[in-house]
Protein backbone atom coordinates (compact mmCIF):
# COMPACT_ATOMS: atom_id res chain seq x y z
CA UNK A 1 0.00 0.00 0.00
CA UNK A 2 1.46 3.32 -1.09
CA UNK A 3 1.15 6.08 1.52
CA UNK A 4 1.72 9.70 0.49
CA UNK A 5 1.33 13.01 2.27
CA UNK A 6 0.49 14.79 -0.98
CA UNK A 7 -2.97 14.84 -2.55
CA UNK A 8 -2.07 13.00 -5.75
CA UNK A 9 0.19 10.27 -7.11
CA UNK A 10 2.60 11.85 -9.61
CA UNK A 11 1.97 10.57 -13.13
CA UNK A 12 -1.14 8.57 -12.16
CA UNK A 13 -4.85 9.14 -12.38
CA UNK A 14 -6.69 8.24 -9.20
CA UNK A 15 -10.26 7.77 -8.03
CA UNK A 16 -11.04 8.83 -4.47
CA UNK A 17 -12.79 6.10 -2.49
CA UNK A 18 -13.23 7.94 0.80
CA UNK A 19 -11.60 8.96 4.03
CA UNK A 20 -9.85 6.27 6.05
CA UNK A 21 -8.46 6.47 9.55
CA UNK A 22 -6.79 4.42 12.22
CA UNK A 23 -6.76 5.33 15.87
CA UNK A 24 -5.19 4.03 19.05
CA UNK A 25 -5.18 5.20 22.64
CA UNK A 26 -1.86 4.38 24.27
CA UNK A 27 -1.04 4.70 27.96
CA UNK A 28 2.19 5.25 29.79
CA UNK A 29 3.42 2.57 32.13
CA UNK A 30 4.77 3.02 35.65
CA UNK A 31 8.36 2.30 34.63
CA UNK A 32 8.29 4.86 31.82
CA UNK A 33 6.62 7.39 34.12
CA UNK A 34 9.26 6.98 36.81
CA UNK A 35 12.14 7.26 34.34
CA UNK A 36 10.55 10.30 32.68
CA UNK A 37 10.20 12.01 36.06
CA UNK A 38 13.87 11.39 36.75
CA UNK A 39 14.86 12.68 33.29
CA UNK A 40 13.08 15.99 33.90
CA UNK A 41 15.67 16.72 36.58
CA UNK A 42 18.56 16.72 34.09
CA UNK A 43 16.79 17.42 30.79
CA UNK A 44 16.93 15.60 27.48
CA UNK A 45 14.77 13.30 25.41
CA UNK A 46 12.20 11.13 27.13
CA UNK A 47 13.10 8.00 25.16
CA UNK A 48 10.36 5.86 26.73
CA UNK A 49 7.70 8.31 25.60
CA UNK A 50 9.23 8.63 22.15
CA UNK A 51 9.07 4.84 21.79
CA UNK A 52 5.48 4.79 23.06
CA UNK A 53 4.37 7.38 20.50
CA UNK A 54 6.24 5.62 17.68
CA UNK A 55 4.47 2.36 18.58
CA UNK A 56 1.12 4.17 18.68
CA UNK A 57 1.72 5.76 15.25
CA UNK A 58 2.61 2.35 13.77
CA UNK A 59 -0.60 0.83 15.13
CA UNK A 60 -2.70 3.75 13.86
CA UNK A 61 -1.16 3.50 10.36
CA UNK A 62 -1.70 -0.27 10.29
CA UNK A 63 -5.38 0.21 11.12
CA UNK A 64 -5.74 2.96 8.51
CA UNK A 65 -4.16 0.71 5.85
CA UNK A 66 -6.46 -2.19 6.81
CA UNK A 67 -9.50 0.09 6.39
CA UNK A 68 -8.21 1.25 2.98
CA UNK A 69 -7.64 -2.36 1.89
CA UNK A 70 -11.23 -3.23 2.84
CA UNK A 71 -12.36 -0.47 0.45
CA UNK A 72 -10.21 -1.90 -2.36
CA UNK A 73 -7.70 0.97 -2.32
CA UNK A 74 -4.27 0.89 -3.92
CA UNK A 75 -2.96 3.87 -1.94
CA UNK A 76 -3.77 6.47 0.68
CA UNK A 77 -2.99 10.07 -0.19
CA UNK A 78 -2.89 13.21 1.93
CA UNK A 79 -1.87 11.15 4.99
CA UNK A 80 -1.88 13.11 8.23
CA UNK A 81 -1.32 12.37 11.90
CA UNK A 82 -2.96 13.86 14.95
CA UNK A 83 -2.62 13.36 18.65
CA UNK A 84 -4.51 14.41 21.72
CA UNK A 85 -4.49 13.75 25.42
CA UNK A 86 -7.46 11.57 26.34
CA UNK A 87 -6.80 11.55 30.07
CA UNK A 88 -3.84 11.88 32.37
CA UNK A 89 -1.27 9.36 31.16
CA UNK A 90 -3.06 8.40 27.93
CA UNK A 91 -2.70 9.79 24.41
CA UNK A 92 -4.74 9.17 21.29
CA UNK A 93 -2.92 8.95 17.98
CA UNK A 94 -4.86 9.10 14.71
CA UNK A 95 -3.61 8.52 11.18
CA UNK A 96 -5.98 9.56 8.39
CA UNK A 97 -6.06 10.20 4.69
CA UNK A 98 -7.97 9.56 1.46
CA UNK A 99 -8.12 6.03 0.11
CA UNK A 100 -7.68 5.96 -3.66
CA UNK A 101 -7.77 3.50 -6.54
CA UNK A 102 -5.10 3.96 -9.20
CA UNK A 103 -6.71 4.01 -12.67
Amino acid sequence: MKLLNIDHIPGKEIEALGIVKGTVVHTKNVGRDFMAAMKTLVGGELVGYTQMLNEARQIAVKRMVEEAQEMGADAVVNVRYGTSSVMSGAAEVIAYGTAVKIL
